[in-house]
């Protein structure tokens, strides 16, 4: 251990644990809820006092940005939805689905003339030339090659939702083409923008656990999520999507990445579809849970209760707002989502339900990563441990315990507390990652992004790099 960080560590145990201090005046700034007493239930446990307010999500820019939406399914709503809020940072000018229902639910919530309303992606690069500053790109991850790369052609800066691409080669092409035509493209890597995982990194980057030895995280994907998505859903199938690694983990790489702030130098993985599997369907399951099986009352896995009673993962149904449990049941029956009707074990499906990885760092850091489909709630779990001291986080709070003092402090605080950030998804991220990327293009300022191309094609590296290692079940390289 290098002893300036050694002596910044104990110096900052001295002072009672208090990190970078707030910004006094600092414009667009929301009051800071981190230093406030611990939520009920936590007594005993001292407040993370020091850390850095959080900024209101209102863009810093001279004027909005107007921006394109191609792929009109939830997370292009999710973005575009920035513009509802913060007009005068950003306005939607067009929208882009095969989908046209999806195209015209988003068209008419922004206003969107006719004209600038299109079908296919190609429709909107079919003319040469420029229609707005911007687009975001929210079709399926095997689409997303083909609209980024004549989006930079044609001078659009880019939000590209996450993965970058399907293979090396095309994620590799996309940087360049970013190198060549100097436009901003941000990556959807939204837990960088995600109050928690801000605080999480910027405990450990002030040095009072010393320097990071090792960390352990799990995604879990919940049972049901695991069975919408991967089993009967859109990422069902490596061949037609991205390996899973990518398609839910690339986060997880990238925020190991990000914390460690240091190359990854090798992975080893393993996992497989150990469940959701035709040998594994009860005697007399039929093809579609609608059909009357036998079997529904016990299994978790019934599409009736999971969409019609809990009313998960709804959102893929086109329900403009409804919550209507004939209404669903009617979309389960509809051939354009009967797909997701389908008995859990007679699904086309190629994806692991199961993932493990361990990964080497540069100077000796170790992590390991476990991706589980077989739990009962979501909620990534994080633990590091580090030279002075260690921390431990289940996505909504973490404590920090030094082992000098050994007295744990506590950062738990819900996004609702943290003013506009209170209807933004992945904990908050969301939205703040779309205004950081008006900011940026305001400025064209790449480095005023946290997920910046080049950023991103590293963890991606780490996602290849463990798909292969799982199928060969050797350790491999990153390059």
């Amino acid at each position: 251990m290098k002893r300036r960080n050694f002596l910044k560590g104990v110096t900052l145990l001295a002072a009672g644990g208090a990190l970078s201090g707030p910004v006094a005046g600092a414009a667009g700034i929301i009051p800071s809820p981190f230093d406030a007493a611990p939520a009920s239930g936590q007594d005993g446990i001292e407040p993370l006092k020091g850390l850095s307010p959080v900024r209101s999500l209102t863009p810093e820019v001279s004027r909005p940005i107007s921006v394109i939406v191609i792929g009109c399914g939830n997370r292009g709503r999710t973005y575009a939805g920035y513009a509802r809020k913060f007009p005068a940072g950003m306005k939607v000018v067009g929208v882009s689905d095969i989908l046209e229902h999806r195209a015209r639910y988003l068209g008419d919530q922004h206003n969107v003339p006719a004209e600038m309303r299109f079908g296919h992606f190609r429709e909107v690069f079919a003319g040469g030339k420029k229609l707005a500053d911007a687009v975001v790109i929210a079709t399926p991850d095997d689409r997303h090659y083909e609209p980024c790369m004549k989006a930079l052609e044609l001078g659009y800066d880019v939000l590209l939702e996450k993965p970058v691409a399907p293979t090396k080669k095309e994620c590799e092409n996309i940087r360049d083409m970013v190198k060549k035509t100097g436009r901003i493209v941000a990556l959807c890597h939204v837990l960088r923008y995600a109050p928690y995982f801000m605080a999480l990194r910027e405990v450990v980057k002030s040095g009072v656990i010393g320097d990071v030895v090792n960390i352990q995280h799990q995604e879990p994907i919940q049972y049901a999520h695991m069975a919408h998505s991967y089993v009967r859903g859109n990422w069902r199938r490596e061949d037609e999507t991205t390996p899973i690694i990518l398609a839910k983990s690339c986060h997880d790489l990238d925020i190991l990445r990000w914390i460690i702030d240091k190359p990854c130098k090798y992975i080893a993985a393993a996992g497989s579809l150990s469940f959701f599997k035709a040998e594994n369907a009860p005697e007399g399951a039929p093809r579609y849970c609608t059909d009357g099986c036998p079997h529904q009352k016990e299994c978790p896995y019934d599409a009736v209760d999971i969409y019609t009673r809990q009313k998960k993962h709804i959102g893929v149904f086109d329900l403009e707002g409804s919550r209507d449990a004939a209404l669903i049941l009617s979309r389960l029956k509809d051939p354009r989502y009967k797909s997701y009707a389908r008995c859990v074990f007679h699904c086309d499906n190629d994806q692991p339900d199961h993932y493990v990885a361990i990964m080497g760092f540069e100077d000796g850091v170790t992590a390991s990563f476990s991706m589980d489909a077989f739990v009962p709630s979501g909620g990534r779990r994080t633990k590091i441990m580090g030279t002075l001291g260690y921390i431990e986080g289940d996505g909504k709070s973490f404590t920090v315990t030094d082992f000098l003092t050994r007295t744990p402090k506590l950062w738990n605080h819900e996004v609702a507390e943290i003013g506009e950030y209170a209807q933004s998804g992945h904990g908050g991220g969301d939205l703040r990652l779309v205004r950081d990327w008006l900011e940026a293009i305001d400025r064209r300022d790449p480095d005023h992004l946290s997920s910046s191309i080049d950023v991103a094609f590293e963890s991606h590296m780490m996602g290849f790099a463990a798909e292969r290692s799982r199928r060969s079940g050797n350790k491999e390289k990153i390059k």
